[in-house]
């Protein structure tokens, strides 16, 4: 992962280690956006994981999809 991507991370780690315990598994996709998160960062670094993972909150609402999403190639 490269040194922005780490530290684009960080938020994510965070909230996975403090709110997402709290919140619950009630993620309409599949996997969770935290993990989506991680995913794209790592496989795309920090400027287009970065946006893949905000389009992907994004989607996230009670109009929205549901399902398989993975992260793309």
């Amino acid at each position: 992962m490269s040194p922005l991507a780490k530290l684009c991370a960080l938020p994510v780690r965070a909230y996975r280690a403090t709110f997402s315990p709290w919140v619950g598994f009630n993620c309409r996709y599949d996997p969770t956006c935290s993990a989506y998160a991680l995913e794209a960062l790592e496989k795309h670094g920090g400027i287009k994981g970065s946006w893949l993972s905000a389009r992907r909150i994004a989607r996230c609402h009670p109009w929205g999809g549901m399902g398989v999403d993975d992260v793309p190639d």
